[in-house]
C-alpha cells in the first residue's frame, strides 16, 4: 500500500508517554502522535531520523503521526494501524499461500465473545478467523513479539484455540514491519506467558504465520514468508 498523505523527515527528541513524542522539524520542537503502544525503545533513540505523516483533522491536537524510524540504515514502520491494511491487501491479492483459498474477507468479526481482525470464508462455506500482530522489534536479524507485556495478545491466542476446537480454521499472522530479517520468535524474555500461549496454539492446530515487508518512507506491502522458531 502507498501512503498518499504528506510525509516529512524529523529528528526524534523524546517520548514522554505511549501516545506522544517530541521531534525536531527544521529546528522547531513539535509534539506528534505515536500510533503504537509498544515501547519501540531500540528505534526511538534521541537524534534518530523519524518519518512523520501529516494529518489535518481539525479535531486533532497534533498535526503529525510518527509512523516510522531509522535504526541505523534500516527503516522500520511502527504504525499499528498499518498491519491490518497490509494484510487485507495481501489477502485480496492471494499473497498468503495458506489463506489463498478464501474468497470472502471480512474485518473485525466476532466469534463467541471474541472479536478478531478477519473472518475468512471459502467457496464451500469453510471459515477461518485470523488475528494480525505488527512486529517492530529486531535484534541481529531476529524479529520478535511482543516488545511489551501483552495479556490481550495472550488472550487472543487462547481464543483462536477455541475457534480451532469448534471445527473452524484459525491463524495468527505476525507482520514484520521491515525487511531483511532471518527469522521470527516470541520474545519470551519480555512476556513468557505469550510465548507459552503461542507454542500451545501451534500444538492445537492454529496456523502460525510470519511475513516481512517491502517498506519505505511512503509505502509498505507484504514480501516473503519468514521462518518461525518457537
Amino acid at each position: 500500500m502507498v501512503i498518499h498523505k504528506n510525509i516529512i523527515l524529523a529528528k526524534f527528541i523524546h517520548r514522554p508517554n505511549r501516545f506522544q513524542a517530541y521531534v525536531d522539524i527544521n529546528g522547531i520542537e513539535s509534539m506528534v502522535h505515536v500510533p503504537n503502544t509498544g515501547r519501540c525503545r531500540e528505534i526511538l533513540i534521541p537524534g534518530c531520523t523519524v518519518i512523520l505523516r501529516e494529518e489535518n483533522s481539525p479535531s486533532r491536537k497534533t498535526k503529525y503521526d510518527l509512523i516510522g524510524g531509522y535504526k541505523g540504515d534500516k527503516f522500520i514502520n511502527i504504525d499499528s494501524q498499518i498491519p491490518n491494511k497490509v494484510v487485507e491487501e495481501a489477502l485480496k491479492n492471494k499473497k498468503i499461500g495458506i489463506l489463498d483459498r478464501y474468497i470472502k474477507i471480512e474485518r473485525e468479526k466476532t466469534f463467541g465473545n471474541s472479536r478478531f481482525d478477519f473472518k475468512l470464508t471459502d467457496d464451500n462455506g469453510g471459515e477461518c478467523y485470523l488475528e494480525v500482530k505488527g512486529v517492530t522489534l529486531e535484534e541481529d536479524g531476529k524479529a520478535m513479539f511482543p516488545d511489551a507485556p501483552t495479556e490481550r495478545g495472550r488472550k487472543h491466542l487462547l481464543e483462536l484455540i477455541e475457534v480451532k476446537n469448534s471445527g473452524r480454521e484459525a491463524a495468527v499472522l505476525f507482520l514484520i514491519q521491515m525487511d531483511g530479517v532471518k527469522y521470527f520468535s516470541p520474545y519470551d524474555e519480555m512476556d513468557r506467558n505469550f510465548g507459552e500461549a503461542l507454542r500451545l496454539s501451534k500444538i492445537k492446530g492454529v496456523h502460525i504465520l510470519a511475513y516481512d515487508c517491502f517498506v519505505g518512507e511512503n509505502y509498505i506491502t507484504i514480501k516473503d514468508k519468514v521462518q518461525i522458531k518457537l
